[in-house]
């Protein structure tokens, strides 16, 4: 299970936008994301990085998985899971009872 973000949803979507206004403002996207990620106190230029990444994938401008089909695989592997699972446990009480009829018996 992945821990959740330090860093609350609302600074995130902050950060993405102040990113985007001050690209213009420096060099290159580097200098912008280490001033944005010196103002609000986040401190490493990478989490902000992997913010606009993100925003950029989900608003269809970088390709990749979006945050959505993320979530959407999320819960389908979950979904399987729960079937595999069951069936292991079929598969284990099935060679049980399988061996119990290989063994010998003996009258009295």
């Amino acid at each position: 299970m992945a821990r959740p973000s330090r860093y609350p949803l609302e600074l995130r979507r902050r950060a993405v936008r102040m990113t985007a206004e001050v690209r213009g403002d420096h060099p290159n996207k580097t200098a912008a994301l280490q001033a944005v990620a010196d103002k609000p106190g986040i401190g490493s230029r990478e989490a902000p990085r992997i913010w606009v990444k993100q925003h950029e994938t989900d608003a269809g401008q970088r390709p990749g998985t979006t945050t959505e089909e993320s979530t959407r695989l999320k819960a389908l592997r979950k979904e399987n899971a729960e079937p595999k699972r069951a069936n292991e446990i079929l598969k284990a009480a099935a060679s049980s009872f399988a061996a119990e009829f290989d063994r010998p018996h003996t009258c009295s």
